[in-house]
């Protein structure tokens, strides 16, 4: 029976980077595979970001999530990198109304101890709209946080828990294949190796996670919540 799957990402390539290769699985397996980006902007100025800037990566999302063969992505307009300093309810609500809408039966969300405080606030904005005293929380079967090149990897883990999978998703080569076509599309995002955010350390990562469980490719998570 078809799930409906949820891949809540902070910016514009993260769902990609963290969980592409478990999209495009998701998809051949025929489930309804949504992504959602948190950050979009207001429309008010940025004080890091121009609206063309925004409004390329988005454009880029977009094309990318059809090398994926899934819709385009809902995007949020939470400003990116501040949105953390607001009101910490207001996140959570609009984390809420989304994930409400969409009724995820399986959720992907950020790592919660990624580098970057919008990754921290996105984890624990949606770990309040999955408690399980609410209808939505109980509905949220299955919770995967991912790992992002660049985020996960650069957090201070002698203080801080590093990022240790409990679950691996074996990827076919078609399916590696298709996650690295859909990164492609993100040309403002991605950079030449030995840069973490390339194709060829995407791979690399993919290839040593395979290795961890004895297949060629693979992408991890750690298992937050799992109701049979």
């Amino acid at each position: 029976m078809p799930r409906s799957v949820v891949v809540l990402a902070p910016h514009c390539d993260d769902e990609t980077l963290g969980a592409g290769g478990a999209i495009r699985r998701h998809v051949e397996e025929g489930d309804d595979v949504r992504v959602v980006v948190a950050t979009g902007g207001s429309g008010l100025t940025h004080p890091l970001f121009t609206s063309a800037q925004l409004a390329t990566v988005q454009d880029e999302a977009r094309a990318a999530m059809r090398v994926l063969n899934v819709p385009e992505p809902f995007i949020m307009d939470l400003e990116p990198v501040t949105y953390p300093d607001g009101a910490r309810f207001e996140i959570n609500r609009a984390v809420h109304e989304v994930l409400d809408q969409l009724a995820p039966e399986v959720l992907y969300v950020p790592f919660p101890y990624d580098l970057h405080n919008d990754h921290r606030a996105l984890f624990h904005a949606a770990s309040v709209a999955w408690r399980p005293s609410t209808t939505l929380g109980r509905s949220i079967k299955t919770i995967l946080a991912y790992e992002v090149v660049s985020e996960t990897h650069w957090q201070a883990t002698a203080f801080e828990p590093a990022f240790a999978p409990t679950v691996w998703r074996r990827l076919t080569e078609e399916q590696l294949a298709s996650k690295l076509d859909a990164l492609l599309c993100y040309h403002s995002q991605m950079a030449d190796f030995p840069a973490t955010r390339s194709l060829e350390a995407v791979e690399h990562l993919a290839r040593w996670r395979g290795s961890q469980v004895g297949v060629a490719a693979a992408e991890a998570f750690v298992l937050v919540r799992e109701l049979g």
